[in-house]
C-alpha cells in the first residue's frame, strides 16, 4: 500500500558512507522522510491490528476484565477518535466530532465490524493527509485540542504523537489477543517457544 523510497532510506540507512548525502540529508529530505515513515508505520501497525482483530469474537473484542480496563473495542474507538481530532481536524481541517468520554464507555454500543471499518476509514483518511503534508507545513503551529493539556503543537509534534498513540494501543492490543485467544500470534518473526 504505502512504500516510499525515502522512508526506506530514513530507516535502514545504518552509515553516512551508504548515504547518497554523505552523512548530511537536505533539511526537506529529513522532513519527506519523516512523513513517508509515519505513513508506512501506521499502515504496519494497522495490519497487526487487523491480524489481532481476526483472531477474535465480538464477545472477545468486547471483553474487560474490570470496570477500569479497556476493551479491544474501547482501544479501537479511543485510537479512531485521537485520529480524527489531532490529523484529520488538527492538520486537515475537518470538523471536530470527537466525544472523548465515550470511547471508555463501559459498553462500547457499535459491533466490533463498524469500529474496525471506522478506525480503518480514520486511519487511512489520516495517512492521506500525512502524506499531502509539504516540508514547510511540519512546523505550523495547530490547535488540535483547543480545551486540552497539548494546546498549539507544531504538525510535526502532531504526527509524531498520533504514531505513537497508535504504536502504545497496539501494544496493548497485542497482549488483550494473546490473552484472550491463549496462543502466540506470530505477529514478527516465528519462532520457537
Amino acid at each position: 500500500m504505502w512504500v516510499p523510497i525515502l522512508a526506506q532510506l530514513f530507516y535502514l540507512s545504518s552509515s553516512p558512507t551508504e548515504s547518497p548525502y554523505n552523512g548530511v540529508m537536505p533539511a526537506d529530505e529529513i522532513s519527506r522522510a519523516f512523513l513517508d515513515y509515519s505513513v508506512t508505520r501506521l499502515a504496519q501497525l494497522q495490519g497487526t491490528i487487523s491480524a489481532c482483530c481476526d483472531r477474535l469474537s465480538e464477545d472477545q473484542m468486547a471483553h474487560r476484565g474490570a470496570d477500569h480496563e479497556n476493551s479491544i473495542k474501547n482501544l479501537l474507538l479511543h485510537m479512531t477518535g485521537n485520529l480524527r481530532q489531532w490529523i484529520l481536524h488538527g492538520i486537515g481541517n475537518a470538523p471536530d466530532i470527537r466525544e472523548r468520554d465515550a470511547e471508555f464507555a463501559l459498553e462500547a454500543t457499535p459491533s466490533a465490524s463498524e469500529l474496525r471499518r471506522d478506525f480503518d476509514l480514520a486511519l487511512n483518511e489520516a495517512m492521506q493527509v500525512i502524506a499531502a503534508v509539504t516540508p514547510e507545513h511540519l512546523l505550523t503551529i495547530i490547535d488540535p485540542q483547543p480545551t486540552g493539556k497539548h494546546r498549539h503543537p507544531t504538525t510535526l509534534v502532531a504526527i509524531y504523537k498520533v504514531v505513537g498513540h497508535v504504536e502504545h494501543h497496539t501494544g496493548q492490543i497485542i497482549i488483550l489477543t494473546k490473552q484472550l485467544a491463549g496462543t502466540d500470534l506470530n505477529l514478527s518473526m516465528p519462532r520457537k517457544r
